[in-house]
């Protein structure tokens, strides 16, 4: 029987040790995703290069296999100011650390060890279980106008058999708010003292996320981040704010979105020092948009992007 790629569920929990995995449930682990990639097989290879009195490949030798998941997670708060929110384990996994202040706010900032609490993801496709365990990952960010703001995750983790197994019968979202579109309303910003109409901005933690081989260890991890960015803009004057002296004299500054009005459904993003750079020009609907790359750079270190949720 042909499978559907719609019977997709996707589990998630953070085990209390590496190779320790976790026991994912739908009841506790379910998240809600859209967009889902998965390389069950993700493998490297070595030819044996042989040479023979005729043309053709040579056998390839598995020498590393992992697996690799990727899905968007929409941008919503938790319900409840200090609460963790549903997705929060999932920053956990892309090396950011948690700090929880209760009836307040929930923080999630950069880390640059190892942390000692990977994820175990179960990728159920209709009918078939896959599971990465010891799971690190990277991550993104999209604010969109008049769109649903989302997160796009990247996972990589050791590979497991994959196994015939019925979707699990007890899957629970209610956790997951339903999101507010990026809208007046509903989302402000400022960037070096300046707040103006916006078209989108985007911020990538851009962690290096490798798989790493040695004989006697293996597996995923990340060691080092360059978190880049970009932002268009509606295109105002020198007076307003001079972004071209500010790109050419490679000037730092504060950026914050928050998005959310509500406490227990705000979300805010802080880089205390970014840098706009490579401007061009752009059109919609006859309207002249502003369009930047952006650097996030460390203020005190392990800081250049944090994300509060409150």
């Amino acid at each position: 029987m042909a499978k559907s790629i719609k019977n997709t569920v996707i589990l998630a929990k953070l085990q209390n040790a590496i190779g320790v995995a976790a026991v994912p449930t739908g009841a506790d682990d379910a998240m809600l995703v859209t967009n889902p990639s998965h390389t069950p097989v993700a493998s490297t290879m070595v030819s044996r290069d042989l040479i023979r009195p005729y043309f053709g490949n040579s056998q390839q030798l598995t020498a590393g296999v992992h697996t690799e998941l990727s899905f968007d997670v929409e941008i919503a708060g938790s319900g409840v100011a200090g609460t963790v929110p549903a997705w929060g384990r999932l920053l956990v996994g892309c090396y950011f650390a948690e700090t929880v202040t209760e009836n307040t706010d929930v923080k999630y900032a950069p880390v640059s060890q190892k942390p000692n609490t990977p994820l175990t993801i179960i990728y159920h496709l209709d009918g078939l279980l896959h599971k990465l365990t010891d799971a690190y990952g990277t991550v993104s960010f999209d604010v969109t106008s008049g769109a649903i703001p989302k997160m796009s995750f990247k996972f990589m983790g050791t590979y497991n058999p994959v196994v015939d197994s019925p979707l699990p019968a007890d899957t629970d979202f209610s956790k997951f708010l339903t999101p507010k579109l990026a809208l007046t309303a509903n989302t402000t910003w400022s960037m070096s003292g300046y707040t103006g109409p916006l078209q989108s901005v985007s911020l990538d933690i851009a962690n290096t996320l490798n798989w790493f081989q040695l004989i006697g260890e293996e597996g995923a991890e990340v060691d080092d981040r360059a978190p880049t960015g970009k932002i268009v803009m509606e295109l105002s004057t020198v007076a307003s704010k001079d972004w071209w002296s500010a790109a050419r004299d490679a000037v730092l500054g504060a950026l914050t979105v928050q998005h959310g009005q509500v406490a227990g459904n705000i979300v805010q993003f802080d880089a205390p020092q970014v840098q706009i750079s490579n401007l061009s020009y752009s059109d919609q609907n006859n309207k002249a948009l502003l369009n930047g790359d952006l650097t996030l750079s460390p203020l005190a270190g392990n800081d250049e992007l944090v994300i509060t949720v409150k």
